[in-house]
């Protein structure tokens, strides 16, 4: 009698729970699976070395670029690394703007992960509840950045502007008449920061909308409770960090572990899984966005009551202001050769990381002296996670794949630099 062999079959590229550019070959027998082996290498762009022939402040927006969801959470660490080599105090004033914007950042990630993981089990409102919510953090990254995604904000030193005193408003058009502008614009009265605290308002009222559809729903629990349990020892094994780390039971997070900016001063809890299946990775990011919005709470109140400086005084690392450089000579000189030769970086070696909405986010950065780095190596989470896909999709069916690579949260930008 012919023996029966296992057959293989390419999941991905184009695949749309593959994430565009990861192929998954899968061994199966029958519809399940025996072997998963992720094929990267279609997007690779080369950050790393892109970086080692640009000054260290246009490599900037190339951290933007790579987990795509997450923006200024990877500029955050590389500026982070350029301070540690160069010695730089950031304002206070910028500490807390970077905290509320990499917490509004994790909202962003979390809502892009939140819809298209349930859009990939089937769930097709998510995607559509949770791009209601990541327009309006859209418009505060524009109002402060002037730009919705690729922000550039974070610099050594500190941020690029302070927070706007307006709201850019909705103008009438043929579409809509003036009494649907102005409910539009109700909350775009005031300042960036009214406006912030208006989402901040409403926010946990829209969480429990998304658990509403999704927490108790039997088909969301039929296809995610008990898939891809990964267990506390081996999670640590496989250099698992973030919520993957957490959904198994460890409660480490960076930001209380090993406080940055002024994390420390801020009041939040650490959302922790029991058995480490899809399911508690699901409950553990919600709990977050909950967690990420008191600490945007506590930084609208103290920046409300707390005006300074959002940028070092070092003009040898951040440029001058406007009117000053346009009034005196050696402000000019300072403004001229920051943009065109960039700062000189001392020799040594630095690494920094963040918690990132993924797990930790690492820059290490080698500097000879020179106004660019030596060599630049990225630390990001998702790499991690999804070398243990073969591990964690072993014995489950080809459906329960798409779950596993949903619930790790999975972006190629930073996976495949």
């Amino acid at each position: 009698m012919a023996e029966i062999k296992n057959y293989t079959l390419n999941f991905g590229p184009q695949h749309p729970a593959a994430h565009g550019v990861l192929r998954l070959v899968l061994e199966l027998d029958g519809e399940v699976i025996q072997r998963a082996d992720p094929h990267i290498g279609l997007l690779h762009r080369a950050t790393e070395k892109l970086a080692e022939s640009k000054t260290y402040i246009q490599s900037l927006p190339y951290m933007d670029r790579l987990d795509y969801v997450s923006m200024m959470s990877n500029e955050h660490a590389y500026c982070l690394a350029i301070e540690k080599l160069l010695g730089v105090d950031v304002p206070i004033r910028a500490q807390y703007i970077r905290v509320m914007f990499s917490e509004i950042t994790r909202l962003l990630n979390h809502l892009m992960w939140l819809g298209a993981h349930g859009l990939d089990c089937g769930a097709m409102n998510m995607l559509i509840y949770c791009f209601r919510e990541r327009e309006v953090l859209f418009d505060m990254y524009e109002a402060v950045s002037g730009a919705r995604m690729h922000a550039a904000y974070f610099r050594p030193g500190g941020v690029y502007r302070d927070l706007p005193e307006s709201m850019p408003q909705y103008k009438t058009s043929k579409i809509r008449n003036a009494k649907a502008i102005g409910a539009l614009n109700e909350n775009r009265q005031g300042s960036l920061l009214d406006f912030i605290d208006d989402f901040v308002a409403k926010f946990p009222k829209l969480v429990d909308e998304y658990e509403t559809l999704l927490t108790d729903n039997r088909i969301w629990k039929q296809r995610t409770v008990g898939v891809g349990v990964v267990s506390p020892e081996r999670a640590l094994n496989l250099g698992f960090t973030g919520p993957m780390l957490r959904g198994s039971g460890f409660a480490w997070d960076l930001r209380k572990q090993q406080p940055y900016e002024v994390y420390e001063k801020m009041d939040f809890d650490i959302p922790v899984g029991k058995t480490g299946d899809c399911y508690d990775r699901y409950l553990v990011r919600v709990a977050e966005m909950r967690e990420s919005n008191r600490i945007i709470k506590q930084c609208i109140d103290w920046l409300r009551v707390n005006p300074g400086p959002v940028i070092t005084s070092n003009h040898k690392v951040a440029p001058p202001d406007r009117e000053s450089m346009k009034s005196n000579m050696e402000e000019l000189i300072h403004h001229f050769k920051l943009f065109t030769e960039g700062f000189h970086v001392p020799e040594g070696e630095a690494y920094a990381a963040v918690e990132h909405p993924k797990g930790e986010f690492g820059i290490y950065i080698v500097s000879d002296g020179a106004n660019k780095p030596y060599r630049l190596k990225i630390r990001p989470p998702g790499f991690s996670h999804l070398a243990a896909m073969d591990e964690m999709a072993r014995g489950h069916m080809i459906a329960d794949a798409v779950a596993v690579i949903g619930t790790m949260d999975i972006v190629f930008g930073e996976i495949d630099r």
